[in-house]
């Protein structure tokens, strides 16, 4: 008979396929921040573009780094995480260290550039939930209270935010915090009871801030606002309506031409629009849904395997790109209101674009780990219900 094994002496692999995925849309993110940038750019024409090189390696370094880390390690210091999610969330009204930018203080003051905190947040927070489900997984699918904690933390996250104030990012972890608890097993009467207080509340705090009902009314009907308000949304609409079934070429936009604001960050979508044309979208929309979609299916598998907290950390990462994807898109098209969100991998931005290489370097962790639970079981080399155990 051959010897059982610890789960550790088996090689994993890294899926190939998130791999090509994420580089893809990274790298025609590079290309079209070139493009959307290069009329604007302070610093010569690919000052942007460089800037977003710079980002990118940074984040894939920092993905290695997680890519070679034992998962065991994220969930044993899961509370350490949450604490310092917190403590970023609070650096950023510290004088001297918080930056205010458009009247916002987002960003945490770092020296040659500023770091965007509730982008660590977002993973931060997902590693803590993602531990919670799993001690408490028992509490969570039958009891009332077993939900309410989880969302009780979360609230003191949209709190912070909402301080800063970014209303966007706050609808964001609420959105991510329910469906992880969905998919944690929740039963779906206990989100509802919850829901039911909660959505005049959220309604409440989205019509108490004038700037916010700005943007409400303005997405509404953005031709009545075409040069105020609704400046930034026509000029997107125009944009892709130039676009038509195949784009005008990449580099031949016009409205990035000091037309439509924020061009190579917040609304890239609409600059790939009139570049691409419908054609453009529609690969974007696909490259997403393969990347969500490889992501979610990663996490059932790594449930199957009763690996619970690499699954719903795998589904964690997963709904924050496809939810901040989906917001971004549907901002750009005028189907959502503006929420300040960027499109993931693809738009400027350091500390998102920094960011979301980290999670897609824990994505590829999860896979790693579970490519070695599935040849150790496959090998018998270890029972499946003995999985956890060995990973201890």
């Amino acid at each position: 008979m051959r010897q059982a094994k610890r789960i550790d002496d088996t090689q994993g692999k890294y899926d190939i396929g998130l791999i090509v995925l994420a580089g893809a849309l990274a790298s025609f993110g590079l290309v079209m921040v070139a493009s959307a940038s290069i009329a604007i750019s302070p610093g010569g024409p690919f000052y942007y573009a460089l800037r977003h090189v710079v980002f990118l390696a940074l984040g894939i370094g920092l993905a290695i780094v997680v890519m070679r880390t034992e998962l065991k390690w994220f969930e044993n210091n899961a509370f350490l995480l949450l604490l310092i999610a917190v403590l970023l969330l609070l650096l950023v009204f510290v004088p001297g260290l918080g930056v205010r930018i458009n009247g916002a203080r987002r960003w945490i003051r770092l020296g040659i550039s500023n770091f965007q905190s509730v982008e660590a947040v977002k993973l931060c927070f997902i590693v803590y939930l993602s531990s919670y489900l799993v001690r408490h997984h028992d509490t969570v699918q039958t009891k009332l209270f077993g939900v309410i904690k989880p969302l009780a933390v979360a609230g003191v996250l949209v709190v912070l935010l909402l301080a800063q104030p970014d209303f966007g990012s706050s609808a964001l972890i609420i959105a991510v915090t329910v469906g992880m608890i969905w998919l944690g097993g929740a039963r779906m009467r206990n989100l509802v009871y919850l829901a039911i207080p909660l959505l005049p509340v959220i309604a409440w705090v989205a019509m108490t801030s004038d700037y916010r009902v700005k943007r409400l009314t303005s997405f509404l009907n953005p031709w009545e606002h075409a040069f105020t308000d609704g400046f930034q949304l026509t000029q997107a609409l125009i944009a892709i309506g130039r676009g038509e079934w195949f784009g005008v070429g990449l580099g031949g936009s016009v409205q990035k031409l000091y037309y439509l604001p924020e061009a190579h960050t917040d609304f890239i979508l609409a600059v790939i629009g009139e570049e691409f044309g419908f054609v453009g979208i529609v690969l974007v929309l696909l490259g997403f849904a393969l990347l969500v979609g490889r992501g979610l299916m990663l996490g059932m598998k790594a449930i199957e395997l009763r690996q619970r907290f690499a699954g719903y950390c795998a589904f964690g990462i997963s709904l924050c790109i496809g939810l901040q994807a989906i917001v971004s898109i549907g901002v750009n098209m005028g189907v959502l209101p503006t929420k300040g969100l960027t499109l993931p991998l693809i738009s400027s931005g350091g500390s998102s674009v920094m960011m979301t290489c980290v999670m897609i370097g824990f994505l590829l962790r999860i896979s790693y780990e579970v490519s070695r639970a599935e040849r150790a079981r496959d090998a018998n080399l270890i029972e499946p219900r003995d999985l956890i155990g060995a990973l201890a």
